[in-house]
């Protein structure tokens, strides 16, 4: 079973996607800023990050960066709702960018593809 970080700061999305992704047979793990994605990634080991940008205690590009740091083979989704951010370059690190919709589809869609050997 793949093992999925979600950093998302607003509650109710972090519950939407924990029930969304433990759906489809993933083990999530959620947190809401990015001092405490840090943390969990260096204390736990993940398959994939779905990482929000505008998070508190830190911003999410800075996060990401943190996280290819540690280890370049995790692939992180940039999650977010400003579709703005696709062309600055402190986000081309990630694996993919989506902006945020109410339809999962695109996210699940990328999750998936990112963990298929």
């Amino acid at each position: 079973m793949s093992r999925i970080l979600i950093v998302e700061d607003e509650p109710d999305l972090q519950e939407l996607y924990r029930l969304e992704l433990t759906e489809c047979g993933y083990d999530v793990s959620v947190c809401g800023d990015g001092e405490t994605a840090v943390s969990a990634a260096r204390d736990q080991v993940f398959d994939l990050v779905v990482l929000d940008i505008k998070i508190p205690k830190r911003e999410g590009t800075e996060v990401l960066h943190e996280l290819k740091k540690r280890n370049r083979e995790v692939p992180v989704i940039l999650n977010t709702a400003y579709s703005t951010y696709k062309s600055d370059f402190s986000t081309w690190m990630a694996d993919a960018y989506i902006v945020k919709s109410a339809d999962l589809n695109e996210l699940k869609d990328k999750i998936k593809e990112l963990l298929t050997p």
